[in-house]
This record gives structure tokens, sequence and C-alpha cells, in this order.
């Protein structure tokens, strides 16, 4: 009896032990329930709520206790609701669990994003729904951020850029429709070499200059030449690695730009330059007319003297041996010669072309346009006076446009010295400057440039002059930026007129 007795008593214990242990669960999983930042709720068949934890008050503003005998459906975004009793495809549901993201309306009337999975608990017997358990999140900022690539990834669709993402491999796996259309990519792994868009040069330049710039700064960008489909095609290009979190090693994207209008309109706009340039070395030759007339007449003029020489010898003594006419013949071919080259010369400098930069030597064209000047100069009394080392390296210029230059700047010097009675001379001289540069000057006796127009005197039509067109400043300095250089004024420090100086780089010989 006492032996029944003792096992009643241990079994008694150990129910009560174990009623201890499943309290202790309870209260912990209570705990956990209370503790968590997600919402644990529980709700019968209808929606209704009949627990709510803690996380009710963080993420709707309600209280536990307000939210009990409220139906969930009620506190639904009506388009999610539909889709919820619909079964929309953006409801998951597995044996019993439902998954779906929503909107669900807090105490403040704003509506959270919700992602809430769901559990049917359902009598083993009779299948009849008991409740519904439930574990809801805030996934706005996700929601928010999904929103944001998806617009990202609609914009990059539709643009008419050509956009192209490639891997490590260097091959395309994702086009957008601009470029899948122009380079005829299919839609789906496309899987296709840089070759296939780019022209042989521009791969170079990607596998040589692009992809060690990227791999170390990140980006690069820059012109490129894509295969179009009857010629090749220029885009202004922007290549990004793909770089934080969930980023794939060695995968790039690339933007694409066409500048095709744009390469258009600067070739139009160099092509009008050279057009309107070529006009001002008309114009100038125009003014200079009167020194090629002198440059000609002098070679012409001997010429005939050394003819009518040899001619007279022939009359007056037919029997003389050839070899004395040798020198008035050699003579004659020596002005021909010089004839010749003023006239290629001339030729030259009034030719239509663009310019193309040469290393030249500096004073060798300096001293060609004071050789076209010089009549004009001589006229006017005013002593060109030029000042050109012999140790000046050549320069990165065009030879015609910078006699152009040169020659433009001495007819302003010279008109700038004949406004003032008292002006004699100007100067032309070169120096080296810092930074492989030299500088040519041109100094006048002339009023100078006022400060308040030394910013506007080479703009279009701006002119000092009442009969300037005002063009002349405007079309040397474009073609000092063409080749590189600068023009700029100053006050001179060797008269009390201006100094006009024209930078160019030096080129090493």
């Amino acid at each position: 009896m006492k032996d029944t007795h003792d096992a009643l008593l241990a079994r008694v214990a150990a129910l009560e032990a174990r009623n201890a242990t499943l309290e202790a669960e309870k209260c912990h999983y209570q705990w956990l329930a209370e503790s968590t930042t997600d919402l644990i709720s529980r709700h019968a068949r209808d929606g209704t709520f009949l627990y709510a934890s803690n996380a009710a008050r963080e993420l709707l503003g309600f209280e536990p206790e307000e939210l009990i005998g409220i139906s969930a459906y009620q506190l639904f975004h009506p388009a999610d609701l539909s889709d919820l009793l619909n079964k929309s495809p953006q409801v998951y549901y597995h044996n019993g669990f439902y998954q779906q993201t929503y909107r669900f309306r807090a105490k403040s009337g704003r509506y959270v994003w919700f992602e809430t999975t769901s559990r049917t608990r359902r009598d083993p017997t009779t299948g009849e729904l008991i409740d519904i358990l439930c574990v809801s999140r805030d996934v706005g900022r996700r929601v928010r951020a999904e929103a944001h690539r998806e617009r990202l990834a609609q914009v990059v669709e539709s643009t008419s850029d050509y956009v192209l993402f490639v891997g490590a491999d260097q091959h395309i796996f994702s086009a957008n429709e601009a470029a899948r259309r122009q380079f005829s990519l299919p839609r789906e792994n496309p899987h296709a070499p840089l070759a296939r868009v780019y022209t042989p040069a521009s791969l170079d330049v990607l596998e040589q200059i692009v992809l060690p710039a990227v791999a170390r700064y990140g980006s690069w960008s820059g012109e490129l030449e894509m295969l179009g489909r009857k010629d090749h095609l220029p885009v202004l290009s922007v290549v990004q690695a793909h770089r934080g979190r969930g980023a794939e090693l060695g995968h790039l994207s690339l933007l694409n730009h066409d500048i095709r209008l744009r390469k258009e309109a600067e070739a139009q706009a160099r092509r009008h330059q050279e057009q309107i340039a070529h006009a001002n070395r008309l114009a100038t030759m125009g003014v200079l007319t009167s020194n090629i007339a002198h440059e000609l007449n002098q070679p012409l003029g001997a010429i005939a003297n050394y003819a009518s020489g040899a001619l007279l010898q022939v009359q007056a003594k037919p029997e003389q041996p050839a070899r004395y006419l040798a020198y008035p013949l050699e003579q004659v071919d020596q002005q021909i010669q010089r004839l010749a080259k003023r006239l290629r010369h001339i030729r030259t400098f009034v030719r239509k072309g663009g310019t193309q930069s040469r290393p030249v030597a500096l004073a060798e064209v300096a001293e060609a346009a004071g050789s076209l000047c010089q009549w004009q100069y001589q006229q006017a009394r005013v002593h060109l006076d030029l000042v050109l080392p012999a140790t000046l390296t050549p320069v990165n210029a065009d030879p015609v446009a910078l006699e152009q230059v040169i020659v433009n700047l001495m007819l302003n010097a010279l008109e700038a010295s004949r406004r003032q009675h008292d002006a004699n001379i100007v100067q032309l001289s070169a120096e080296l400057q810092e930074g492989n540069q030299v500088a040519l000057h041109i100094d006048d006796q002339g009023p100078g440039v006022p400060k308040a127009q030394q910013a506007h005197i080479f703009t279009a039509f701006h002119s000092t002059r009442a009969e300037g067109l005002g063009m002349g400043l405007a079309i040397s300095r474009s073609l000092m930026e063409a080749m590189g250089g600068q023009l700029s004024v100053s006050e001179s420090p060797l008269f009390c007129g201006a100094r006009f100086t024209a930078t160019l780089r030096s080129v090493a010989p």
C-alpha cells in the first residue's frame, strides 16, 4: 500500500513539474511575442483581431487592446484587400501558409507597407477553420527601394541611349531596348562579345585604357565609336563598375549616348569658321594689294632689265660666245625663282582649308607676315621692329592660320599707331615662357585698349573703329584656340599703347 502511495506521489510530482515546464515555455513564448519588432496577431475566420502583440503600438500606433474585436480587413487598402479576396497571384499560398505584401492603415490614417505570413488552423476532424495566426513586419523601406529600382529600370529601358551590362568575361549579358534594336541583340541572354557593338579601335581603347581606369577609379567617361548599321557611330560613353552589396565582381554598365548630331554641328561650325577665316584672308589681301604690287613689281622690273641687257648684247655683238650671256640669264632665273616663291606664298595665304597644326618655326612665319605688311608700314612711315631670338623652339601651329593672325595684329597695330601723331614704331617680339609655352607679343604706340573693353574686344562685331567690322580679332582668337593656343590683350610694358599676346605650345626640337 505504501508503494502505491509513493508511486502516486511521484506521478503527481512529475505532472506538476511538467505543468511548470509548460507554464515556463508559455511565458517564454509570450515574452518572445511581446518583445519582437514584428506584429504577432491571431484572427477569427472573419479577420477579427483576437490577439495583437505590443509591436502594434510601434508599427501602427494602436494599443494592442484597441485592435481586439476589429476586423483586419477593415484596415486593408481597398486594392490590396481585393487581391487577397480574389486570390491574386500577388498573394502566395502553400499548404495553409499565406504570404502577402500589402498596405495596412495605421491609427493616424496613413498606410504602412506590411509583409504578412499567415497560418490557418483547422479542426483535424471537421476541417473547420479555428483561427489564423499572422506575423507581420514593416517592409516600407524595401518596397520603396524596389519601386525606385523599378523606376530606374524603366528609364534605362525607355532611354534612347545604348545601355549595356557586361560580365567579368567582357560579354554582354543584358541590354536595353535601344541597344537591342540597334545591334540586333536578343532580349533574353544575349551573351554577345563587345566586338559585336564596338569598332576595333574602340575595343583597343576599352582594353588598354578604359578597363584599367574603371578597375582603379570605379568609372570612366570619354568618346568611343560603335558599329552602326551603315557606318561608325560616335558615342559619349560612361563606363561604371558594379560595386556595393550584392554586386558581381567584374560586372560593368556601359551607357553610350549618340553624339552624331553634335559631331555634325561641330563639323559644320568648323566649316563655317574656315569660310569666315578664308573671307578674312581675302579681305586682308585687299588691304595688302599695294604691298603685293610692290613685291611683284621689283622682280618683274629686274627681269626686264636683265633681259633687255642680254638682248642688247646679242644685237651689238651677235658673234660673241653664249657664255657672255650667263650672268644676265642667271639673274633673270634668280628673279623668276623669287617671284614664283612670292606667288606661292600669296596663293598659300589665301587658300581655303581647315587648320592643320604641325611643328613650325615661329620666326619664319613672323618674318613672312612682316614682309606682307612691310609696304603698308613704309607708306605710313612706321617702323616694324622684329625682335625674334634665334633660340626659339618650334611651336605647334598651322603656318597659314598663324600668319593670318600675325598679319591681322600687325595691321591693327599700324592702324592704332596712325591715330597718334608721334607714333613711329611697332615691335613684334617673342619669348619662351614657363609651362612649355612660346609667347608672341605685338606692342604699339596707339591709344591702347581700355580695361573696360578688354573683356569684349574679341567678341564678334565689336570694334573700336567707326569703320571696322569687328571680325578680325574674333577670327584671330578662334584660329588661335583651334591651334590649342590663346590670344589676349593688355597694356604695353614698352610703349603707351596696347600689347596683344599670342601664346602657343612649344614643340621640343
